[in-house]
């Protein structure tokens, strides 16, 4: 088995994986590691051109805005932390396919997973979203649920 690099992070805008990028960010420093930083969409629906419709745009179009919109996040964050979060290595994928099966697949040689207690979908109530709980159950290296901190109002982007 190969010797295990890294922190891996599940982020997609929601509060929970932000707080998620914070703690994966710390550890890492701790751990003197690098982070990577994994957002997962969905795949253009190419039906539409099928139909006569306009083409959704490309898996590359929305990667890139996808990374650049969660390297502002990562900025943002390694300000707020400050140092020495600000001299951790950091990378940033947007992979198209399903969030959970992404993660486990990205986390196969990190030395940990970070994941948000729940994201995006999902309700309040639920104690751990469905894509935590696959990764919990599917990971090949530890994995770390961050709930979100006391008195931190959910601030969706």
């Amino acid at each position: 088995m190969g010797e295990r690099t890294d922190v891996v992070v599940g982020v997609d805008g929601s509060a929970s994986s932000r707080q998620a990028l914070a703690y994966a960010l710390a550890d890492a420093a701790r751990r003197g590691v690098g982070v990577r930083v994994v957002s997962v969409f969905p795949p253009p629906d190419y039906r539409a051109v099928a139909y006569g419709m306009t083409a959704p745009p490309s898996t590359e179009d929305i990667a890139a805005d996808i990374e650049t919109s969660v390297r502002a996040t990562v900025a943002e964050v390694v300000t707020e932390q400050g140092d020495p979060v600000g001299r951790v290595p950091v990378e940033v994928l947007a992979v198209p396919g399903t969030a959970a099966e992404v993660l486990v697949a990205e986390s196969k040689d990190a030395q940990l997973l970070v994941v948000g207690h729940r994201g995006r979908g999902g309700f309040a109530s639920v104690l751990l979203g469905s894509v935590g709980l696959h990764c919990v159950l599917h990971a090949s290296c530890s994995v770390t649920v961050v709930r979100p901190s006391a008195g931190v109002a959910p601030k969706e982007r």
